[in-house]
């Protein structure tokens, strides 16, 4: 009774919010948007894209920044051999990533773990669906079926499931699917409400210390 648990810093959801722009091609596309690592679940991200080649209705991209000496890392010849093979299209790094999360059709996040994750907080936050796993700091976004779909971690047979179902749904579905991802953040997570919670916190301390 005495204690709350605060949805992590919050973020801003008027800076985070849906914008019109160019689709990045004409098929459902895909977006990973994490540092290059295995804990994020880059490998199975792409032997799922690698599944999802098969039917030629989905396009799939990797956001993010190599991270050389970490035991996770995954190394840019990798990269490369997988552009090569055309699974995936490595996007580099951006200043802007709410204008890559704006171009694609949904954000993937299959990690392993994470404290709360602001890629799928931001990425909700803009209207996207979204697929991620079932640990704690990533399913805490997704209502399973509402916006987005939460699949096993660590297999590519459950995220390929996921994301099969992401490309068999019409524009209208995913639409909503994104507009019911913006409503859970503004009611949770939006940061004006996790400060309100921390303000409330601090003056009910000050008042039994006074």
């Amino acid at each position: 009774e005495k204690t709350e648990v605060l949805p992590g810093s919050g973020i801003d959801t008027q800076k985070f919010r849906p914008i019109q722009t160019a689709k990045k091609s004409e098929k459902t596309n895909f977006l990973f948007i994490a540092r290059l690592l295995k804990d994020k679940g880059l490998v199975e991200y792409v032997e799922a894209a690698k599944n999802m080649l098969k039917e030629g209705k989905s396009k799939c991209y990797i956001l993010g920044a190599f991270y050389e000496g970490n035991p996770s890392a995954i190394s840019k010849r990798e990269m490369q051999l997988w552009e090569a093979e055309g699974i995936v299209t490595y996007l580099g790094v951006s200043d802007n990533v709410a204008m890559h999360i704006a171009s694609v059709d949904c954000v993937v996040l299959p990690s392993y773990r994470e404290g709360l994750s602001r890629v799928l907080l931001e990425s909700a936050s803009m209207g996207k669906p979204i697929i991620t796993t079932n640990v704690p700091g990533c399913k805490e976004v997704v209502d399973h079926g509402i916006n987005g779909y939460i699949c096993k971690v660590k297999s590519t047979l459950s995220l390929t499931h996921a994301m099969h179902k992401m490309v068999n749904l019409s524009e209208t579905e995913r639409q909503i699917m994104g507009q019911n991802g913006r409503k859970k953040v503004i009611e949770y997570f939006d940061e004006k409400k996790v400060i309100q919670k921390y303000q409330d916190a601090l003056s009910k301390i000050f008042h039994t210390q006074t």
